[in-house]
């Protein structure tokens, strides 16, 4: 499901216009995004998940182009998503 049929399947569900639903959806990722950036920033949402950021320390790897040679990779943050017990038991629940 991309975002045109993500927004198309809410607007159905609640009622909403599309554009009206796009606006919250894309108000939504620009809260979270904000919000993360903060130090220690973290969004949870209970029941469906938490989104945060973890640092990556710096480590060597390999070039994908020529294997032989070591590259340095440097240390980075990255965006994460940790599913909440709710959501994981409705995910993997039987019809």
């Amino acid at each position: 499901m991309n975002k045109t049929e993500l927004v198309a399947a809410v607007a159905a569900k609640t009622g909403l216009t599309k554009k009206g639903t796009e606006e919250t959806l894309n108000a939504f990722v620009e809260v979270v995004e904000a919000e993360l950036k903060k130090k220690d920033g973290k969004v949870q949402l209970i029941g469906f998940g938490t989104f945060e950021v973890k640092s990556r320390k710096a480590r060597t790897g390999r070039n994908p182009q020529k294997p032989g040679e070591t590259i340095k990779i440097p240390a980075s943050k990255a965006p994460v998503f940790r599913a909440g017990k709710a959501f994981k038991d409705a995910v993997n629940k039987k019809k």
